[in-house]
């Protein structure tokens, strides 16, 4: 198995649980990917018509998929003693858990076993073994981003795992397997335009968006519809030097929204105050990327290679979804799919 994020782990978690043989290569220093760097929730859109609404571009049963298994996987989580922190998402329209990023790595590895790291996958096995892609999708090459997204990918924000750099891509064209659809689409968020570690991925996340107005550096306004504000982001990542800036009206200056305000300038982004409202200079943060291998119900990529997690593409096309959860449900199946 190429990569040790969440879609990795599970399905070496889940190989090894069947009695299976399981190689996992992580590039990385350590295994967890993505996965560490996130909130911890794994959701679903709480009703089916909804995550087709979101994502109408999407593959139905790929979608279908998700939507039925993931409870069922959350609880296999949680059995395998990952920390549950919240067991609701606070939102009516999703459900999930929320798990200890941490502690969900550390228990899933302890299932996975401990990957041989600093150790990518370069070519399929001759002998015919069974591959399953795990390694993040290519949210982390500049070069891919700036292929199929953006022509402003040197200036965005990395929020991603340095190890997602298109490797799975790569080794399931060779072995025959198709591109899906959706290359040309990320799930961004609007970020502080100041220096930010990995630490402060999740809480200076400027989600507001609806609340504001959107200015590009020529002065053209967006409004962001979608509530998870990935069109704002998507826009903002295609814009000059992938800068924004977000204007909120005094009036709609909430609590929560006064917060992320403050880690923005606690980071040192331009922030300025007047009668009006405040604006906060952004930039678009690319987290992961939505396009990948096309993929059957069985995570089949090519004839002995199966993908899971940012590798498969078909899931979240056209909108927004959990990339944990597709990752989670993907990599279980790709195991069954591999172990036959």
């Amino acid at each position: 198995m190429a990569g040790a994020g969440m879609a990795g782990l599970a399905a070496a978690a889940h190989a090894r649980a069947r009695g299976g043989s399981v190689l996992l290569l992580e590039k990385l220093a350590r295994p967890g990917g993505a996965m560490r760097l996130s909130s911890g929730v794994i959701w679903r859109h709480t009703r089916f018509e909804d995550f087709r609404a979101e994502c109408p571009d999407g593959d139905p049963a790929l979608q279908r998929l998700v939507h039925e298994r993931l409870d069922a996987d959350l609880q296999w989580l949680e059995e395998l003693g990952a920390p549950v922190t919240e067991r609701t998402t606070g939102d009516p329209r999703t459900t999930g858990w929320r798990f200890d990023p941490e502690g969900l790595t550390g228990a899933l590895t302890r299932a996975a076993g401990a990957p041989q790291t600093l150790t990518a996958l370069r070519r399929r096995p001759e002998d015919g073994t069974p591959v399953i892609l795990a390694t993040g999708g290519f949210a982390a090459s500049r070069a891919m981003l700036a292929l199929h997204v953006t022509p402003e990918a040197e200036h965005v924000l990395l929020r991603t795992a340095p190890g997602a750099t298109g490797d799975g891509l790569r080794l399931g064209l060779e072995a025959g397997a198709s591109l899906g659809p959706g290359l040309d689409q990320v799930d961004a968020r609007l970020m502080p335009a100041a220096p930010i570690s990995p630490g402060d991925f999740v809480p200076a996340a400027q989600l507001y968006a609806r609340e504001a107005v959107a200015t590009n550096a020529e002065g053209e306004r967006f409004e962001a519809r979608a509530w998870s504000e990935t069109d704002v982001g998507q826009w903002a990542a295609r814009q000059r030097h992938a800068r924004v800036w977000l204007q909120v009206p005094r009036a709609r200056l909430t609590d929560a929204i006064r917060e992320r305000i403050a880690v923005a300038e606690r980071l040192g982004a331009a922030v300025q105050r007047t009668a009006a409202g405040v604006v906060v200079e952004c930039v678009a943060g690319v987290t992961a990327t939505l396009g990948g291998l096309a993929v059957d119900t069985d995570a089949r990529a090519a004839p002995g290679v199966y993908a899971a997690g940012h590798d498969a593409g078909g899931i979240a096309t056209g909108g927004y979804a959990s990339g944990l959860a597709a990752a989670l449900v993907l990599g279980r199946i790709a195991a069954e799919s591999a172990l036959g």
